[in-house]
């Protein structure tokens, strides 16, 4: 996640990268949860609409739900979370995003989205 993310109110994030959108859960959502255990992402191919359910998280405190932030295709999956959950505790792990979407998404898709900066106040 970087400045460049726009981000959810419900802590997840999306970020450009070229044809492809980077997904996943913020750093606060990470620290909130606690120890990651277990994480069942979408299969590739999968299309999902701006705000429905694409993933399932738990930590030792809780289970919970991530939403899309955009809508659109699953094309790649973060592997290595899925073997290795506890990796997105790790502060030395930089890969944290947990799927690649291609999406046509439009300006009204992201205007309830925040910016990384207006984000960090929000949950300050």
């Amino acid at each position: 996640m970087n400045e460049n993310s726009l981000c959810t109110k419900t802590h997840e994030y999306v970020l450009e990268q070229g044809s492809k959108y980077e997904v996943g859960i913020t750093d606060y959502a990470i620290e909130q949860l606690g120890d990651i255990v277990f994480i069942e992402l979408p299969e590739v191919g999968a299309e999902f609409a701006k705000n429905e359910v694409f993933a399932t998280i738990e930590s030792v405190k809780a289970a919970s739900e991530i939403y899309m932030p955009i809508s659109g295709k699953v094309v790649e999956i973060n592997e290595e979370l899925v073997n290795s959950p506890e990796l997105l505790n790790d502060e030395g792990f930089e890969d944290k995003w947990l799927i690649k979407i291609e999406s046509s998404a439009d300006q009204v898709e992201f205007a309830d989205l925040l910016d990384y900066s207006d984000y960090k106040e929000e949950i300050e």
